[in-house]
């Protein structure tokens, strides 16, 4: 039941604009030091896993793994999704609090 509170909460944030998804833009959200929180499926490749996860450690961004790529993408009303990255502060810090319960 946790899982959708997190997902409606991922809604709301992409609903005001505050998300973004897909690898190449996340890493370039994460290199502007724009992204406040990372969500990566834990079904990514490996590749993109880590790749994420190194610019995420080097530029101090927190992850988070979620449990499926159709979760994340549905969470947003997309197609599966690998990663998402959340541009605001508020958001980050509540789907934090909601995914380390």
């Amino acid at each position: 039941m946790k899982q959708e509170k997190w997902m409606s909460l991922l809604g709301l944030a992409n609903r005001a604009r505050k998300i973004i998804s897909g690898e190449e833009l996340v890493v370039k959200e994460i290199k502007n030091r724009r992204a406040k929180l990372v969500l990566i499926s834990k079904d990514a490749s490996s590749n993109t896993s880590k790749k994420i996860q190194d610019k995420c450690t080097y530029y101090e961004v927190p992850f988070h793994f979620v449990d499926s790529r159709e979760k994340l993408g549905h969470a947003i009303g997309k197609d599966e999704r690998v990663v998402v990255a959340i541009l605001e502060d508020g958001f980050a810090k509540k789907l934090t609090s909601m995914l380390d319960e």
